[in-house]
């Protein structure tokens, strides 16, 4: 029997993993999600509502229809609108050097900040953050930083109805909450990417929703 090759970056997310793992749960302001098959935790109240506020006039300042790696096999499967915050801004690098104390993880493994909105009726549909080794992108994705290890999403608003965030294979469902931070391990404990983190965002169905993502590698980000 042919045994499956390993990830090129299982060890390092198997560290990552069970280094923030033992963090968060020191922390009592973390709140782990029940089901075991993955490792999703909240922070209520994590970002104060003037830096929402504040990543709110960033991300209209520059928003664009939001992308996907493999667009052209995925028509309509994201309708977002996306926006690459300034890493210089005060709020924006504070939010970064937050996300850093918290998880653990060195600021040089995380991508630069983005900003989402979804106005009435728009939504991403359910994908996974993790990279597939086997797709052509990877070979770059794997020279800036390898796969990712890391999610940190947080709601920069309360949204009138809908705009959850499904993870779809669970049935397990967030719904946004202004301030509130979402942080999910995209591996498993020893490094395999998750599948259990498959993700959606619902349509929002009243009102607008924001927020900001930040993603974290196995290595320094390029």
């Amino acid at each position: 029997m042919v045994t499956p090759a390993r990830h090129p970056d299982c060890d390092a997310l198997a560290r990552i993993g069970t280094a923030v793992r033992t963090r968060l749960g020191h922390d009592a302001r973390v709140t782990r999600l029940t089901d075991p098959r993955a490792e999703i935790y909240t922070v209520a109240q994590f970002l104060p509502v003037l830096a929402c506020h504040r990543l709110i006039g960033l991300i209209d300042a520059v928003a664009h229809p939001s992308g996907l790696i493999d667009a052209d096999a995925w028509p309509a499967y994201r309708t977002s609108y996306s926006s690459d915050l300034d890493p210089a801004d005060a709020v924006v690098r504070d939010i970064d050097d937050r996300l850093s104390t918290l998880t653990g993880i060195a600021g040089r493994c995380g991508e630069s900040a983005q900003g989402q909105r979804y106005a009435c009726g728009q939504y991403f549909n359910e994908h996974c953050d993790s990279f597939d080794t086997a797709a052509p992108y990877w070979g770059s994705e794997r020279c800036c930083g390898g796969q990712r290890s890391w999610t940190a999403m947080i709601y920069l608003n309360d949204v009138e109805e809908g705009g959850m965030t499904d993870f779809t294979r669970m049935a397990l469902t967030v719904p946004p909450c202004a301030g509130t931070l979402l942080l999910w391990n995209n591996a498993l404990p020893d490094g395999a990417p998750n599948p259990w983190t498959m993700h959606a965002s619902r349509p929002v169905l009243r009102g607008v929703k924001y927020v900001m993502t930040k993603w974290f590698r196995a290595r320094t980000w390029r």
